[in-house]
């Protein structure tokens, strides 16, 4: 089995993969690129004979949206539809969405937070002619996921994760979606050269633990493709870094405050990295640990690296959404926003993200000698010689 999940994401992507098993990797026909996803698509058939893909907000929802995908590749789509509070208005919902787009296969819907079986019974009887309801889900509060202000919380924060999975399984156990297989054909991708050994002989350090997670699996992947050896070390427990470049990716460093700023070794190893003339590559909540001061929700402050002048607060609303491009000197690279943070620094961007729709600068892109930062979270593959150049001198 494979899944794959719709758009820019990081958390969600977390659960899947502790739900599947096995790595989960973003579609996007926009940032990641069609002949992309065909190959991606390509290859997990090759290896599985089940495959998934998770929506982004509803059917329709974004520029493109997941039924744009599902119409590219003719994927089979299931609608999950809080039922709470309706009747005869689901049906005609439902009638809506397997409607609005011509060749778009509708395979069925799942109604969530039933009330009682005669309130299934009446979502069911109200669908229009050919559309099934394939399970008719109660409130499932031992299923439910914990979120905060950028989504889900993180799988390796719940406990009890596991059992709230199971809980969600035991609950479609049964059910007509359980026992639904539909087969679908993917047409192989043209040939990919092979990536140039840009990054050949280069450690790169790459910070994962609980403040800084937000990682796309085929980053790592690339790089490795570019020929850089890829090291992991946490900024919250490590006292030291030894690499030719590190990269900061997103994440939650305002949850880790305290920690962070009390680890005075780690601020060390990274001044002494960047003073040496080695790159620092930093993403959203990386870029946040690079300033002078960081403040929380609740008004909490603390120093942090200081290695770009300035410092940030979060915001009780998102700050920066959206999809970007940014240009740089080997060309464009996509990639999308999405914090609750603004900052301030005396620092000029050298350059600004492009929106994909909008005429709005983008996020500003900072270049302060071997230091480049920014919000965007960049889907390195989209240009790798771009992304290769952000981690060389």
């Amino acid at each position: 089995m494979r899944v794959f999940k719709v758009g820019p994401d990081f958390l969600d992507p977390m659960i899947l993969e502790q739900a599947s098993g096995a790595e989960v990797l973003s579609l996007d026909l926009w940032m990641v690129g069609a002949t992309e996803c065909q190959r991606l698509l390509f290859e997990a058939a090759a290896e599985a004979d089940l495959i998934l893909v998770e929506g982004a907000m509803g059917l329709f929802d974004g520029e493109p949206s997941a039924a744009d995908l599902a119409l590219r590749f003719d994927l089979p789509s299931v609608a999950l539809m809080d039922a709470r509070g309706m009747g005869q208005t689901f049906g005609a919902l439902a009638l809506g969405l397997a409607t609005r787009r011509p060749g778009l296969q509708l395979a069925g819907v799942v109604a969530n937070r039933v009330g009682s079986d005669r309130h299934r019974e009446m979502l069911s009887a109200g669908l229009p002619e050919g559309l099934a309801l394939l399970a008719g889900l109660p409130r499932l509060d031992d299923a439910a996921l914990p979120s905060r202000h950028l989504g889900l919380v993180q799988a390796a924060e719940i406990a009890d994760l596991e059992r709230r999975l199971d809980a969600a399984a035991d609950a479609l156990a049964g059910t007509a979606l359980a026992s639904l297989l539909l087969e679908v054909a993917f047409q192989g991708p043209r040939t990919q050269p092979e990536a140039p050994a840009l990054l050949g002989g280069h450690r790169i350090a790459i910070a994962q633990d609980a403040a800084f997670s937000f990682l796309y699996p085929e980053n790592l992947r690339l790089l490795e493709a570019l020929g850089a050896e890829l090291a992991f070390f946490s900024p919250l427990a490590d006292s030291g870094v030894q690499a030719d470049a590190v990269y900061l990716p997103g994440g939650y460093p305002e949850l880790h405050l305290a920690a962070l700023a009390a680890n005075r070794a780690m601020h060390a190893a990274l001044r002494s990295h960047l003073a040496a003339g080695r790159p620092v590559y930093a993403e959203c909540g990386g870029m946040l640990y690079l300033l002078e001061r960081l403040t929380d929700q609740s008004g909490h402050s603390a120093d942090l690296l200081g290695l770009l002048p300035g410092q940030a607060q979060m915001q009780p609303r998102v700050a920066g959404l959206g999809m970007q491009a940014l240009w740089l000197e080997d060309g464009e690279i996509r990639g999308h926003s999405f914090h609750h943070s603004r900052m301030i620094t005396t620092v000029k961007p050298t350059a600004h993200g492009v929106r994909q729709h909008g005429a709005r600068p983008g996020e500003p892109f900072y270049a302060l000698g071997p230091l480049r930062a920014s919000y965007l979270h960049l889907y390195f593959p989209s240009n790798p010689a771009a992304a290769a150049r952000l981690f060389l001198p």
